[in-house]
């Protein structure tokens, strides 16, 4: 189809020109005798003015037009549209082809539904806010490509279909058709092929990733997802975390044209904890964690006396609207975290109120007040208990009051690593220890005394970069002693025949002179999720899946054949 250039590429330069031009109808304006059609390609939209309305064929939305007539300037310039000083003066308009009505508004606002729009998706996509999405997501793959070829990188691809690795997140199983029986396992990520393309020499390794996790979905999670999956031999924590804080640098400065200043800070895992609940904090607000455990070093409060941590946070301004249904809530947000409970005070009058006040002695009201720097109108949450779940507690009710507040500041980006992770820690239910991370995640050095006495005190070279407290990628330093990747396989309780039935290709090639070596995964989606300014993670996928883990356009899962389970020796079990 004849096309001379697209819409956003004439300008005042090109008026009297000759164009040919093709799209889809954004919108129609009938003023009589002239009609006003905006035509919106990939590029934006052009304004085409028809002056003889009743020569002109039938227009409606969404119809694919080609337009030929000449370029204009507009006698009112649109300051608000990238063509908005130009329009195209229509001689023939062809009806390329027509369109029901959609079940959604065509731009940036749309008032569908999420589960319209993902029914809809190739309707959805047109709309340009969606499309420049789209945008930032290319251009974080181009910058990928180029940043990491000239720092000697190579595309490697691995697998897709992999050996079943069951540790971590459940993972996707595919049948197989000639050894029936036996599966493949959809990877959760390429963690030992690209260690293995360590140990294969070839030193700086880099994959745009599909992967796949059976987990439970949230706003930014999905169950297929991308990563830039990067490995690199011969470098220490600090010379790989330069060399990818130039990426991410690239990246931001490519999409949105922001400049990242470096180095980036970084925060220990522990202070992350204790300052901010979480290990991704959002440090763009402040409503930071107080440890009160000395605070109430001497009170007669049995849950305190006993606690294992007591924290709190002062909330400024917010005690005239703390109502008592306030108070219940937090109360509710507490019991998800597996606490009885929590209290709430509030400065009122230059004295602090509430119900829990009765447990408190005059010095410790007078302490907490000076240990926030209280004034009238602030609150302060308490919480006691484990502080495994004391501090999320806090760190989630931090971050809702941030939001809630407008404490954040809009287009403003906050960058850090969080680093020295512990290497493994306790399940709250079993006491059971578990990977941290994972089981080939290597300890600090100076910690590695730790490995025979208490491995739960060892931290590990893992590191995670949070971006507006969102984790946008991580990795660590990797295991390349077989003697101590085997002391950790049974601090984790396997024995030699499970390691060697889960791990047994890769732990066999560690005795090929594997080199020290690091990686990182950064997450493609979040990072496009969060350079867009959109907090759900369905804007930058294609054709996403929804919260149940189903492709409404598609119908995705969907049942197959009777013939299509028996090749593949599969019997469903009926319910």
């Amino acid at each position: 189809m004849e096309r001379t250039c697209r819409n956003t590429e004439l300008s005042l330069a090109d008026v009297g020109k000759k164009v040919t031009l093709v799209g889809w109808v954004s919108k129609k304006r009938n003023l009589g005798s002239i009609i006003f059609v905006d035509l919106r390609d990939r590029s934006g939209i052009m304004q085409i003015m028809i002056k003889e309305a009743d020569k002109a064929p039938d227009i409606r939305n969404e119809y694919v037009l080609q337009v030929e007539g000449t370029v204009s300037r507009r006698e009112v310039a649109n300051p608000k549209m990238k063509t908005g000083e130009i329009e195209v003066i229509a001689d023939k308009i062809n009806v390329v082809n027509t369109a029901k009505t959609t079940p959604l508004i065509i731009a940036d606002e749309t008032d569908a539904l999420e589960e319209v729009r993902l029914k809809y998706r190739y309707l959805d996509l047109r709309r340009p806010c969606m499309q420049r999405f789209f945008d930032i997501r290319d251009e974080i793959k181009i910058t990928t490509h180029k940043y990491l070829h000239e720092h000697q990188f190579i595309e490697v691809e691995t697998p897709m279909l992999a050996a079943s690795s069951p540790e971590g997140a459940k993972e996707y199983l595919v049948p197989s058709r000639l050894h029936h029986g036996s599966f493949y396992a959809l990877p959760q990520s390429p963690q030992m092929f690209k260690q293995l393309l360590m140990v294969a020499g070839f030193e700086r390794y880099y994959q745009i990733a599909r992967c796949f996790r059976d987990e439970d979905l949230r706003a930014d999670r999905q169950p297929d997802f991308t990563q830039i999956d990067i490995e690199t031999s011969f470098l220490d924590q600090n010379q790989f975390l330069t060399i990818m804080e130039g990426l991410i640098h690239e990246i931001f400065m490519n999409t949105i044209g922001y400049d990242v200043k470096l180095p980036l800070r970084q925060m220990t895992y522990k202070e992350a904890m204790e300052r901010y609940g979480t290990d991704k904090p959002d440090t763009r607000f402040g409503i930071e964690l107080h440890n009160l455990k000395s605070l109430f070093a001497d009170t007669t409060f049995e849950t305190y006396k006993t606690a294992d941590a007591i924290r709190g946070i002062c909330v400024p301004n917010v005690a005239d609207t703390t109502s008592r249904k306030v108070v219940d809530n937090l109360t509710v947000e507490a019991k998800k975290f597996g606490l009885g409970g929590l209290a709430v005070l509030k400065m009122e009058n230059e004295e602090l109120t509430g119900g829990f006040v009765k447990f408190l002695t005059e010095g410790e009201k007078a302490a907490l007040i000076k240990e926030f720097a209280m004034k009238n109108n602030d609150i302060i949450i308490i919480s006691a208990g484990p502080d495994n779940r004391v501090s999320p507690l806090l760190g989630a009710i931090r971050l809702q009051y941030g939001k809630q507040l407008g404490l954040i500041k809009p287009n403003t980006y906050d960058l850090l690593w969080v680093i020295d992770f512990p290497m493994f820690e306790r399940e709250i239910e079993t006491g059971e220890i578990v990977a941290t991370h994972h089981p080939f995640t290597r300890p600090r050095d100076e910690d590695l005394p730790y490995l025979d006495t208490d491995p739960t005190k060892a931290l590990s070279y893992a590191y995670d970069i949070v971006i507006n407290g969102y984790e946008a990628g991580g990795g660590t330093l990797r295991i390349y002693d077989q003697n101590i990747q085997k002391k950790i396989f049974n601090i984790l309780g396997l024995s030699d025949e499970e390691v060697q039935t889960k791990f047994g290709y890769f732990v066999n090639a560690l005795q090929y002179g594997t080199p020290p070596h690091a990686g990182m995964a950064f997450g493609l989606d979040r990072l496009a999720m969060i350079l867009g300014g959109t907090e759900n993670i369905r804007d930058v996928i294609a054709f996403p899946k929804n919260l149940a883990g189903v492709c409404p356009m598609s119908g995705a899962p969907t049942p197959v054949t009777d013939k299509q389970l028996e090749d593949l020796g599969i019997i469903i079990k009926k319910d």
